[in-house]
């Protein structure tokens, strides 16, 4: 019997068969190496978390003590804000009095400006009413009040310098000669004057013989004739500037202004 024939494999097939048992064997190497790999990561990643940890050990014991100064100044500042407190209330209870004080002084002024604002403008109203002759005297206190511009200090001191000036006037009986704009008659004439205060007055035209009352009215101070008075005013007038004996003089009189009819 004679031996079976080996069949000749062509070397291509053989070199591809080596090919095939490597590449399995590389396969079933592969499951080590991955272990070794994890084990390596595992190895970096313990101690990477050992370096933490000793970081944040070190870094807890410094914020610690960090924490621990930080309440010491907070107590030591919060003694310091009491303290000052007790020291100081009596001056801030001053300071709140003070303020308190200047808030009452503010709401004061507010108040006397406005009432002066108001009498201001009363006074400006009653200044046509006024004898011609202590409007004329008062033309520069009254431009001052009446000038936008004006504080109320000049203000307060035009005020005062009017309404001194009226109590004056009206305490006292004026003489002298004033150009007066006679009602009826174009023009304005020079006339012999006499004020009772501030209630009423008397123009003479002595070569006339013409006498006029004058007295506050609605439209202001105004003048109206008195027939036949012309002597009895003369009369006054001459008692007045001691051209005559003291008497008793007879004249009309208005006891009401006209507005108040």
């Amino acid at each position: 019997m004679q031996p079976a024939a080996i069949p000749l494999v062509p070397r291509a097939t053989r070199l591809g068969a080596l090919l095939l048992a490597s590449a399995c064997l590389a396969r079933a190497a592969d499951p080590i190496e991955e272990v070794g790999k994890t084990a390596a990561e595992l190895v970096k990643t313990r101690a990477e978390t050992v370096r933490l940890e000793q970081a944040w050990m070190e870094e807890r014991a410094l914020l610690t003590a960090t924490l621990g100064a930080l309440k010491e100044r907070a107590d030591r500042l919060t003694e310091r804000r009491d303290h000052l407190k007790a020291t100081t209330a009596e001056e801030r209870a001053e300071v709140a009095g003070l303020n308190e004080k200047k808030a009452e002084a503010r709401a004061t002024l507010d108040a006397t400006e406005k009432r002066l604002e108001a009498l201001a403008a009363q006074l400006l109203t009653l200044r046509p009413r006024l004898p011609p002759r202590l409007a004329d005297a008062l033309e520069m206190s009254y431009r001052t009040l009446g000038a936008p511009a004006a504080s109320p200090g000049e203000r307060m001191q035009v005020v005062m310098t009017i309404l001194n000036r009226c109590a004056q006037f009206n305490s006292t009986v004026t003489h002298g000669e004033e150009v007066v704009a006679v009602p009826g008659e174009n023009g304005s004439r020079a006339l012999e004057v006499i004020y009772w205060g501030l209630s009423h007055g008397y123009a003479l035209d002595r070569p006339g013989g013409r006498a006029w009352l004058g007295a506050p009215g609605a439209q202001g101070w105004q003048w109206e004739p008195l027939e036949g008075a012309a002597p009895a005013v003369a009369q006054l007038m001459a008692i007045r500037l001691d051209h005559a004996d003291p008497s008793i003089v007879a004249v009309p009189a208005r006891l009401k202004p006209a507005a108040a009819r």
